[in-house]
């Protein structure tokens, strides 16, 4: 589940919580309501502590066109997203 699915979760679950007043024979919207919410949550708290700290490790290696032996420069780069 994605950041954005969990928010929509999130927030379908607080309207039929809290905004409608609807009867459903056989459904109780509140409670829908209230495990969708849960679902949103917990969807947010996995993708922040599950996937958020990524880290990609990019390297580069540069070599110049000088004669044989001479030093060939090596970078790298770390970018967390």
């Amino acid at each position: 589940m994605r950041l954005g699915t969990a928010i929509v979760l999130l927030a379908l679950g607080a309207i039929l919580t809290f905004a409608l007043r609807v009867d459903v024979s056989g459904v109780d919207l509140q409670v829908v309501g209230w495990i969708l919410m849960i679902a949103g949550a917990l969807g947010i708290v996995l993708e922040l502590a599950i996937w958020g700290p990524r880290q990609r490790r990019v390297t580069r290696t540069d070599a110049y066109g000088d004669p044989a032996g001479a030093p060939v420069r090596r970078s790298t780069t770390e970018e967390t997203y």
